[in-house]
């Protein structure tokens, strides 16, 4: 049974190199998940298999505030999922980051409490997560490995600023964040990572700038083109960090997130 997921984002629908074993509808208690759950496996045979899901649907047809995110994680673990590499289309709020680059997160702000579903405890079993350090420690070194064999500039600490959507931010808000500690925005990256820790599975993020951030440079319009556009360039790059990361990824995992819930109840 495959232990690995990809939660893809904007302009990243499937997985090159990768051919489709079989398809599964996964039904939760929490509704419908963002599509049918694709499993693929290496078209030359090698390889671990994965499972993949586009976070805003095949047609991309759920907008970000919509998306169900409980549902999605749940279907994950439901298939075995243990580690979930979910990958997002952001935006630069530091000047140094254009777009193209790649980032790892190692930290999260969100701006979307109470905006959104965000935890599968919502009565009679009270939880309080550790979210010290949000992603998964052992993802993010296989990451960082699997980025210095392929030779990809790859910054491997930033902090994500979430924020609900699906309008894209003012100048001001912008400022609020850089001066915050943020270095990219998005629309994604909550409560996707907390929910993934709430169910005790792995979860890191691989976030791709496709554009600067409001008021961060002289460009005029921000506009959803642009995002798709340097996202689809952006794709041999992060499939080639994803699938050198696949072969690295050690059978058992040794970190914290699979005793997420240890001394969390009270």
């Amino acid at each position: 049974m495959p232990k690995l997921g990809i939660i893809g984002g904007s302009g990243l629908y499937s997985i090159p190199g990768f051919v489709k074993l079989k398809e599964e509808c996964v039904s939760t208690p929490y509704g419908d998940p963002s599509g049918s759950y694709l499993i693929a496996g290496p078209e030359d045979g090698s390889g671990p298999h994965v499972v993949f899901l586009p976070r805003h649907g095949a047609a991309h047809s759920i907008p970000p505030h919509k998306v169900n995110y409980r549902a999605n994680i749940w279907g994950m673990q439901s298939l075995g999922v243990e580690r979930i590499i979910g990958v997002t289309a952001v935006g630069g709020i530091d000047p140094a980051l254009s777009p193209g680059s790649i980032l790892l997160p190692d930290q999260v702000m969100d701006f979307t409490q109470g905006a959104r579903e965000s935890t599968f405890y919502e009565g009679g079993d009270v939880v309080h997560i550790d979210f010290t350090d949000p992603y998964c420690p052992e993802i993010r070194t296989v990451l960082i490995k699997a980025a210095q064999i392929e030779g990809l500039a790859c910054t491997p600490e930033a902090t994500y600023v979430c924020t609900n959507g699906p309008r894209l931010e003012s100048r001001a808000e912008i400022e609020f964040f850089r001066r915050a500690g943020g270095h990219i925005v998005g629309m994604t990256g909550m409560p996707e990572t907390a929910l993934a820790r709430e169910l005790q599975v792995c979860y890191a993020a691989v976030s791709v700038v496709t554009n600067f951030a409001a008021g961060v440079s002289a460009a005029g319009k921000l506009t959803t083109t642009e995002v798709v556009e340097t996202m689809a360039k952006s794709t041999g790059a992060v499939m080639a960090l994803l699938k050198t990361s696949f072969s690295l990824m050690p059978q058992h995992r040794g970190c914290p997130c699979k005793d997420a819930l240890s001394g969390t109840r009270l």
